[in-house]
């Protein structure tokens, strides 16, 4: 595999190893904010994304306001997949557009939003997300997608659309056998050489502890849940080839309401507690692993300038 052009501008060499250790779905419920808030704060993960559209985004945005160093970015969202937890668009769109179901909420699968929504509704759908974001205050580093929606074949110019118009990194990624392997992996495939052309930042593998929860889990046993937990993050780590990987987790705290919304509330709050110990940042350092975050590919992509 050829260097990432965008490690080698940051000084890294061809044969390194680059992680960014990212939290998704912040926002999504108040269990997901103070955890965010503090594993970004002691340098657990490297980056985040918010959900803007969902119910707990102002307690997100106001803990990033307080903390601009935060490295958070947008979890753009056109799915809403709980059963009675839902959330829906900011922009006025119309039935036909796709991006409702028949409750006025985003559709719960993201193959509806895939098959049914107007490309163009969903491109303003993402800009008033991600112009909701930087007006609550928000240092916006990159855009990434809930679910990977937005990354679907009819929707994904779009998204790119919506990175290359405010000169921010979005999360694509070249296909291969360490990367989560989505249906339309031959359109990602072809936008991620093209978008790499361009001067955008690229993941060569995207990487994410499961939220499915193990039947070796014990239900009433925390700390086995975060043995479990280690368990797989570590094999991951010690797979990681060359090149940058984004590797996504889910913390949340022990919440009733976290437990009440979400069927994998063990994983999210395992992803929460595993990181807070520590245990996987020092496990990189010490296989020569360099975690960075998405401000520093902002940053670098701003600075060369646009084309």
């Amino acid at each position: 595999m050829a260097a990432n052009p965008f490690l080698l501008r940051l000084g890294f060499a061809s044969g390194d190893r680059v992680v960014i250790l990212h939290a998704d779905d912040v926002g999504m419920c108040p269990a997901t904010v103070p955890a965010f808030a503090e594993l970004i704060s002691a340098g657990a993960i490297s980056s985040g994304s918010l959900m803007v559209p969902g119910p707990a985004f102002r307690q997100a945005a106001a803990f990033c306001r307080s903390h601009p160093q935060a490295d958070a970015g947008v979890h753009l969202t056109l799915n809403s997949e709980w059963e009675t937890y839902r959330w829906g668009p900011l922009s006025p769109a119309p039935p036909a557009a796709g991006l409702r179901d028949g409750e006025g909420f985003f559709p719960r699968a993201r193959e509806a939003v895939g098959a049914a929504a107007s490309p163009a509704a969903a491109a303003s759908e993402l800009a008033a997300q991600l112009d909701c974001a930087l007006a609550a205050g928000i240092d916006v580093t990159h855009l990434d997608a809930h679910m990977f929606s937005a990354l679907q074949p009819r929707l994904l110019p779009g998204y790119l659309a919506l990175a290359r118009a405010r000169r921010l990194p979005a999360l694509v990624w070249r296909p291969g056998p360490a990367t989560p392997r989505l249906p339309e992996g031959e359109a990602m495939a072809e936008q991620a050489e093209a978008w790499r052309e361009e001067g955008f930042p690229v993941a060569d593998h995207v990487a994410f502890l499961p939220l499915g929860v193990s039947v070796d889990w014990p239900s009433d046993r925390p700390a086995d849940w975060l043995e479990a937990r280690w368990a797989e993050a570590r094999a991951i780590f010690d797979a990681l080839p060359a090149g940058l990987t984004h590797f996504l987790i889910h913390p949340a705290c022990d919440e009733p309401e976290l437990r009440a919304i979400a069927r994998d509330w063990r994983a999210r709050v395992a992803d929460y507690e595993l990181f807070r110990g520590g245990r996987p940042g020092e496990y990189l350092r010490s296989c020569g692993v360099a975690v960075i975050g998405y401000r520093e590919l902002r940053d670098a992509l701003r600075s060369a300038g646009g084309r």
